[in-house]
Formats: C-alpha cells, sequence, structure tokens
C-alpha cells in the first residue's frame, strides 16, 4: 500500500479511534483500489471511474461501502495538501437500504436455552462456558468481538455491571441478570486456572496459552447449539442474539435512548432500526390511547 493510504488509516485509529475490524476491512478496499488504479492520492477521475466496473459483480452494500472508505480518503488528501481535485464525484452513488436485522422469536430463545441448561447440567467446562457465552450475548447484548476479548477482572465483583470496551475503545457499563451472574459463577469454578491468559473466556478449557476464545469459535460453537436445540443454524449468530436482546427490551417497553447505551450505539439512529419489530404494540398504543380511540365512528 502507498504510505498516504497508510497515513490515512493512521489518522483513522489516532484521531477517530476506528475499531481493529474497521481498519482491517478499509485496508482491504483501499488496496484492491490502489491494485487496480494505482496510488490513490495522484490517480485521475477517469481511474477513478473505472473502478465502477471493478466492482460491477459487487453487492450493492460492498459497492457503497468502498465508495465511502475512497469518499473519506479523497478528502483527507485534500487535507493534506497532496490533492487539489476531489475525484470521488465519480464514484458510484448507490443508495442501499439498511437490512432489518434478523431477530429469534421468544420461543426460539426458549428452545436455545432450555438445550443448553439441559446439557450444562454437569460440570462439563465447554458446556457451562456455552451457557454462560449465551446468557452474555442475549441477557447483556454484547458484540461478539466485546464477548471474546472480555478480561477476567471484568467480572462484576460488588455490582452486577460488566465494563465493556466497545467500538473505537469507548466504554460503558452493562447490566448482568441474575441468570447470567449465575452461569458465569458456574464457569469460573470450573475455568482452567491459566496465570498465561487474562482472559475470561481462553481459547480451549484446557488452556492453551494466553489468548481468549476466537469470534470464529463462537459462531460454531452457537451454530452447534442451535443444531441441536432445533433451530436453523443459518438464522443464528452471536450477531442475532444481540438483536434478540434489543428487540425484546423494545417490546417490554425499554426506553430507546436507554438501548442505545446498552448497545453502545454513537448514534441513535442505529438503535432506531429495531424500532420496526415493536410496530404491532405501537399500532396496540395508538389503538387504546389516543383521544380519537375511544369516540365511535360516524356512520
Amino acid at each position: 500500500m502507498s504510505a498516504s493510504t497508510e497515513a490515512f488509516l493512521a489518522m483513522l485509529a489516532a484521531e477517530r479511534g476506528a475499531a481493529r475490524n474497521t481498519l482491517a476491512a478499509y485496508r482491504r478496499d483501499l488496496a484492491q483500489a490502489e491494485e487496480a488504479i494505482g496510488d490513490l492520492a495522484i490517480v485521475d477521475r477517469d481511474a477513478v471511474a473505472s473502478l465502477a466496473g471493478e466492482w460491477a459483480g459487487l453487492a450493492p452494500a460492498s459497492v457503497a461501502r468502498k465508495a465511502s472508505v475512497l469518499r473519506q480518503f479523497f478528502g483527507f488528501a485534500i487535507d493534506e495538501g497532496w490533492r487539489r481535485d476531489d475525484p470521488s464525484g465519480a464514484l458510484p452513488t448507490l443508495r442501499t437500504r439498511r437490512p432489518l436485522p434478523k431477530v429469534l422469536g421468544h420461543d426460539q430463545i426458549a428452545a436455545l436455552f432450555a438445550r443448553a441448561e439441559e446439557e450444562a447440567a454437569g460440570d462439563d467446562p465447554r458446556a457451562v462456558r456455552l451457557l454462560a457465552l449465551i446468557e452474555l450475548l442475549y441477557g447483556s447484548g454484547l458484540r461478539a468481538s466485546e464477548l471474546v476479548e472480555l478480561p477476567l477482572v471484568a467480572v462484576p465483583r460488588d455490582a452486577p455491571f460488566l465494563t465493556i470496551t466497545g467500538k473505537g475503545g469507548t466504554t460503558r457499563l452493562v447490566p448482568v441478570g441474575a441468570r447470567a451472574l449465575a452461569a458465569l459463577a458456574r464457569w469460573l469454578a470450573l475455568r482452567p486456572a491459566l496465570p498465561a491468559s487474562r482472559y475470561l473466556f481462553p481459547s480451549g478449557t484446557k488452556g492453551t496459552g494466553g489468548q481468549h476464545l476466537t469470534r470464529v469459535r463462537l459462531f460454531q460453537l452457537l451454530k452447534a447449539l442451535a443444531g441441536r436445540a432445533g433451530i436453523d443454524p443459518a438464522q443464528i449468530s452471536p450477531h442475532v442474539l444481540r438483536h434478540a436482546f434489543a428487540t425484546h427490551l423494545l417490546e417490554g417497553g425499554a426506553d430507546l435512548r436507554v438501548l442505545q447505551t446498552l448497545l453502545g450505539h454513537a448514534d441513535i439512529a442505529t438503535t432506531q432500526i429495531y424500532t420496526h419489530v415493536d410496530s404491532a404494540r405501537l399500532v396496540a398504543l395508538v389503538n387504546s390511547c389516543h383521544p380519537l380511540a375511544t369516540r365511535a365512528t360516524s356512520d
């Protein structure tokens, strides 16, 4: 990659606190663009326009993401004095609808937890660990990366809260319910003693050094559990359980601002996507509480 794109990524990390996964995705997009048209700090508008052909076979969301990254880069290049022109107008301008999140129903959540609790009835460390993992995913709405990277010291002692370091290095307090606390207590009693590991969920239950459980392994464990619970594994992921946490809280009457804080969203517009699942309750609320609801309709 060119020095200019490396400088751009360094700025994102230092000044905007971009998350590691975001930086990795941006790096891939920028590297692919440079491979196709050359150094982005000096390419002309026609070269930038040719990227539309390079991206022709991609999904609209992927094209939108790549174009967004390049627009940010070109703005940075102008600020740094590397370019006098802004060629971003030659990029595709697709408008994509944000997909609605997948959500598990209450019956599916019940089946998933029933299976996990049944398997964790004994002292099998792997089964108890999995129960603790899904309790935190659904009970506290953690992101997969936040969960697997939880340090051992994050386990609540005096108050039922976890201190979570989320996207961009921001921290937030997340409440931990009684069920999750009980599952964590069981896991800590069985967790292998690993002086080298500072993580709550180290990789392996017999100890394989100082690494934590990977996100990929968490996906695999959850999908396998879903299959054993009679749920289509394609319907479930750690993020789907996070969505279920948010959706079911809204159904129960949670405030959207509170939910924003719990989920660690910087922009409430991100949280508002969950309101689609609560439309039936909102309609019922209007029909029962609006002053006109009690007035008889005219013949």
